[in-house]
């Protein structure tokens, strides 16, 4: 995954993931460049989710609810 990729349209993406996962924060979900991997651990940590599962849901690829 690539700062692209997660940058795109931040607000939007932010938006999707707090409705896929509400336990998410704005704490959570603050993007940093250069941080992406630190985005996506923080997201693991609170979720449970797999890697792969926050990257697709970051990048928009998954529109189906996971949640546990």
């Amino acid at each position: 995954m690539n700062t692209l990729e997660i940058k795109g349209d931040w607000n939007i993406t932010k938006g999707i993931l707090k409705q896929k996962w509400a336990q998410l924060t704005d704490d959570d979900l603050q993007f940093a460049k250069g941080k992406e991997d630190e985005l996506v651990g923080r997201i693991q940590k609170r979720t449970g989710e797999t890697r792969e599962a926050v990257e697709k849901a970051i990048s928009g690829k998954s529109h189906s609810c996971c949640c546990k």
